[in-house]
């Protein structure tokens, strides 16, 4: 019963659910970091095997797809950086999340296939995205500086007595 008590106590739970986190999101790592070596290994073979052949055609469907797989890798290592600085830090950094997910909106953008013009909802949907991610991170930004500027300014002396 003592020992059921100590398991359903709320600092020892939450404490062996921070270290499942922390093990969790090691582990995570370990995984994207392989997917990532082998991610790079894969777009480098494809691109030497495209240079080769002398009839590669790069300004089309191509170039796209190549764009395509060096932003997910580019997002890839933003998510990884999430992963380590919450494994520094403890604590989810928002400005790396909003700005990973600005890029992979981007990436979508920048790699729209050819038509996608005639998908009004897409657009109107993407341009959303962009704006409600721009302004999150305007607000969060701005407010992260204004408390750095406020720890900086010097307290006033008190005229009065401490208690």
């Amino acid at each position: 019963m003592l020992r059921l008590q100590r398991l359903l106590d709320d600092v020892y739970y939450l404490s062996v659910i921070d270290r499942a986190e922390r093990q969790l999101a090691k582990l995570l790592g370990i995984v994207l970091v392989v997917v990532m070596a082998a991610a790079t290994l894969q777009l480098i073979w494809q691109v030497a095997l495209a240079l080769s052949v002398s009839e590669t055609p790069w300004l089309g469907d191509k170039l796209n797809r190549v764009l395509g797989d060096l932003l997910n890798l580019l997002i890839a290592v933003e998510v990884l950086q999430n992963i380590t600085s919450y494994l520094r830090r403890h604590v989810v950094q928002i400005e790396l999340v909003l700005l990973t997910a600005m890029t992979a909106v981007a990436r979508k953008v920048i790699v729209l296939p050819a038509g996608a013009e005639s998908k009004p909802q897409l657009l109107a949907g993407l341009g959303i995205a962009v704006l409600a991610l721009a302004g999150a991170y305007w607000l969060v930004r701005s407010l992260t500086l204004r408390r750095k500027r406020s720890r900086k300014v010097r307290a006033r002396r008190s005229r009065g007595q401490d208690l």
